[in-house]
């Protein structure tokens, strides 16, 4: 059974005066037991944050509260001029999967502006839910994101562990000005579908010193994303952190400006990698910058996929429209766990310009010998490049 979505207003227009007030969920009736729906005591706090003047913090005591029912938080007319969530114990989702299995969001923030989330842990108790889809007999819901943003500015998530979401474990949609920092994100390496932080059409969206494990993407970066960094970043297992899929859509805005640098892959399926269905599009990836990256027993280091289509199901004539330029793999080095090392897959129709390599340093397993392989792909290499490059 899925219970409606309770809307929570939040109401996020600055305000002149500079008056902060505190809110605790425990006095509007939560209780933290991880037993009682407490979901109508956050509704009290947010309506009692949302009245006050200038800024507002809603703190969240010890203890695990459990939030049964789908959430929204909508942002209009409210004196606040912006929320702090301070969290120190734990939101938990209900056990049974079908209840929030439809769902889109657990926890959603729409058109919200200056929203601090700091500390605490999100359990989106998503175990069960992962063993009836490895299953394969078919009937299980698709699951919620366990956190979302979209349509929303000047956001922080700082500190805050995401464990066993049901699908992806935080969403930055149609955003501008977040930072992620100091994030934990923890799924089971066979858990589908539960990207660590997926991000789309969102401009000026900063990750730093966090970490994800989880059975999907580590980092998944979607159509319309600019000026997207991410720094100090620890992924494994999972399968990476992935540019794409991109091109599902004849019509959909290009990635650019993405810096990738001084991350590191333990044991995934790939690391930096950058993938396109294989069909029409207008979609384009460039301005791509992967430094200082450390490998250690992953199947495909480095890889651009233009040719991906699961299933062989919906892709015409399989050729990818996703034009891929001035990218920049610097400073790489490791191991794979598979000896094509280096793999650059590219569209017949549009072939991947400008790829740069430098200073890059490969090896299969730990100590043989690598291969790089190249279709469709112009380039350069400079510095000391291992395996040898095929651009």
């Amino acid at each position: 059974m899925v219970i409606p979505t309770v809307i929570f207003i939040l109401f996020l227009y600055p305000s002149l005066t500079s008056a902060a007030s505190n809110y605790n969920v425990a006095d509007f009736g939560a209780i933290p037991d991880g037993k009682t729906d407490s979901s109508a005591g956050f509704l009290r706090a947010w309506t009692a944050a949302c009245g006050s003047a200038g800024r507002s913090t809603i703190s969240v005591p010890t203890g695990k509260f459990l939030i049964r029912q789908p959430v929204v938080f909508t942002g209009s007319q409210c004196k606040s001029s912006g929320v702090m969530i301070l969290i120190q114990g734990s939101l938990v989702a209900p056990s049974d999967y079908r209840v929030l299995g439809e769902s889109t969001t657990w926890l959603s923030f729409q058109c919200v502006t200056g929203v601090t989330i700091s500390g605490g842990i999100l359990d989106g108790q998503g175990g069960s839910l992962w063993t009836c889809k490895n299953s394969g007999k078919g009937g299980c819901p698709t699951g919620a994101t366990t956190l979302g943003f979209t349509n929303s500015n000047n956001i922080v998530i700082d500190g805050m562990t995401s464990i066993n979401s049901q699908l992806y474990h935080i969403v930055i949609n149609g955003c501008k000005n977040v930072k992620i920092q100091g994030v934990k994100v923890s799924a089971s390496g066979d858990s589908p579908n539960t990207d660590g932080i997926h991000v789309q059409f969102s401009t000026g969206v900063t990750i730093l010193n966090s970490r994800a494990a989880t059975g999907d993407d580590c980092v998944s970066v979607g159509a319309g994303t600019t000026g997207l960094w991410i720094e100090n970043f620890s992924c494994g297992p999972g399968h990476g952190i992935s540019i794409g899929s991109l091109g599902k859509a004849a019509n959909e805005p290009g990635v650019k400006n993405v810096t990738v640098k001084t991350v590191k892959f333990t044991g995934t399926d790939n690391g930096v990698r950058i993938k396109s269905w294989g069909r029409p599009s207008n979609g384009f990836v460039t301005g791509v910058l992967f430094q200082h990256i450390t490998m250690a027993d992953v199947k495909n280091p480095i890889i651009i996929d233009q040719n991906y289509c699961p299933d062989d199901n919906g892709c015409p004539q399989k050729v990818s429209g996703v034009k891929i330029s001035n990218v920049m793999y610097q400073d790489i080095h490791g191991s794979s766990a598979t000896e094509v090392a280096v793999k650059f897959d590219c569209s017949s129709e549009h072939p991947c310009t400008d790829l740069r390599l430098q200073d890059v340093k490969l090896t299969y397993k730990s100590d043989q010998a690598a291969l790089s392989s190249c279709s469709n792909a112009d380039g350069s290499s400079s510095g000391f490049v291992v395996p040898s490059s095929c651009l």
